[in-house]
């Protein structure tokens, strides 16, 4: 058996989650993690270390990537294109209706 971390607690993996370090999310607050660990303590057997370093290797066995930033306007040209057709609705539509 690995030598684990004294503090290797399901609050511990939690807080690795939303800062990113697992690389599956954005650094960010998560509710919905909230379960992660609190309803084994709720019933009264906390997740064990063992349990805890198992997850842990689990949501970190896929490298952490840094999201690529995106080039040229992706999905801004249909916003862009859009404004372009009603600009020029409005400034001709107003010569057909004479």
């Amino acid at each position: 058996m690995s030598r684990l971390l004294p503090k290797e607690t399901a609050e511990r993996l939690r807080a690795d989650i939303d800062v990113g370090y697992t690389g599956d999310k954005v650094p960010g607050s998560d509710p919905a993690m909230a379960p992660l660990g609190t309803d084994e303590e709720a019933a009264g057997s906390p997740p064990s270390a063992e349990a805890v370093a198992q997850a842990r290797r689990y949501e970190t066995s896929t490298p952490v990537r840094q999201p690529q930033p995106q080039k040229g306007l992706g999905y801004a040209w249909v916003l862009i294109s859009i404004i372009i057709i009603f600009a020029v609705a409005i400034v001709v539509g107003p010569l057909f209706l004479r």
